[in-house]
């Protein structure tokens, strides 16, 4: 009898799983295509994505080594790097960005440098990290030519002592007391470098200078 009961048992769960299939199977067929497309949509995405950076890269790569050759045609070389950023994926495209307002400042395109700079520190779709770098060169190469005030004001939150670009920022900070004279404010900055064990060895030796010039 127990052999009966789980014959019949196994049946009817066989003729169960017949109707649900017969009932819910083009509806479960078209799930599994739904997800297998997904799946496939996904991929190609990222071996477009993944294909996109590797064309960037070899790009960046190229213009970096034209402009680093004996020679350069620098102006070219920032309008090439331009043309990168318009087409490049998130990271190649500010890194474009950067490479070109440094071509622009080498070859004394002051304005253009700056605004470049600054619609890098104001663009929300760039890493803060990049846009707090952008506004630590603008502020640099805008020693001499902007607002002492403003420079400070934008500067200041940049040189805290966890920001990552703290030293940059803390030495550009100096400089800018120093051209306003206010020698005291330009000493404490100098002094948080010095006493940052975390400052680059060349901005160390910077501020080090400026401590002793600032001294005789």
């Amino acid at each position: 009898m127990p052999d009966l009961v789980d014959e019949v048992d196994e049946e009817l769960r066989a003729e169960r799983a017949k109707r649900l299939a017969m009932r819910y199977g083009s509806l479960l067929a078209g799930a599994l295509l739904l997800v297998l497309a997904g799946v496939a949509g996904w991929q190609g995405w990222r071996w477009y994505e993944n294909r996109q950076a590797g064309q960037a890269a070899a790009q960046f790569l190229t213009v970096a080594q034209q402009a680093a050759a004996e020679g350069a045609d620098m102006r070219a070389a920032a309008e090439r790097f331009n043309a990168i950023a318009a087409e490049a994926p998130p990271g190649y495209r500010t890194l474009a960005r950067l490479r070109a307002a440094a071509l622009l400042a080498e070859t004394g395109q002051q304005g253009e440098a700056l605004a470049a700079y600054n619609a890098l520190a104001g663009d929300g779709g760039v890493d803060s990290l990049y846009r707090d770098l952008a506004t630590v060169l603008w502020g640099l190469h805008a020693v001499d030519v902007a607002d002492a005030g403003e420079i400070t004001a934008r500067l200041t939150p940049l040189a805290g002592d966890a920001a990552p670009w703290r030293a940059s920022a803390r030495e550009v900070l100096a400089l800018v007391a120093l051209r306003a004279g206010r020698n005291a404010e330009a000493r404490g900055h100098l002094q948080a470098l010095l006493a940052d064990a975390a400052t680059p060895p060349g901005i160390r030796e910077r501020a080090n200078r400026l401590m002793q010039g600032m001294g005789s």
